[in-house]
């Protein structure tokens, strides 16, 4: 779960580049999934809701996940175009998302 400040920035982002779509949504809560999955894969909560306790009412700071990816035509041209660095094995590299967390992404 990513706390975020910007919630339709990175619904767009994590759809954009990675193919996630909304399983779920509210206003404060949205639920990613792959396509075609019903399982979530990334969830996004908005960092003021009062489900969170208030001691953790912050938007994201600091955190690595890591995303395995589909090789796909244009696959790095595009993560590229936003801002990401590709590691020397050219199946590797990372990424910073609209709240600053950093994403390992590996391709499968």
């Amino acid at each position: 779960m990513i706390c975020t400040s910007r919630m339709d920035q990175t619904r767009s982002f994590y759809g954009r580049l990675f193919g996630l779509t909304v399983a779920y949504a509210t206003p404060w809560y949205t639920a990613l999934a792959r396509t075609g999955e019903r399982r979530p894969t990334l969830a996004l909560l908005d960092h003021t809701h009062r489900a969170l306790p208030e001691a953790f009412r912050t938007p994201m700071r600091a955190v690595r996940i890591t995303l395995d990816v589909e090789d796909r035509p244009g696959l790095w041209e595009s993560l590229t175009a936003d801002g990401a660095v590709r590691a020397d094995d050219l199946r590797h590299g990372s990424l910073i998302d609209p709240n600053g967390v950093r994403i390992d992404i590996q391709v499968a």
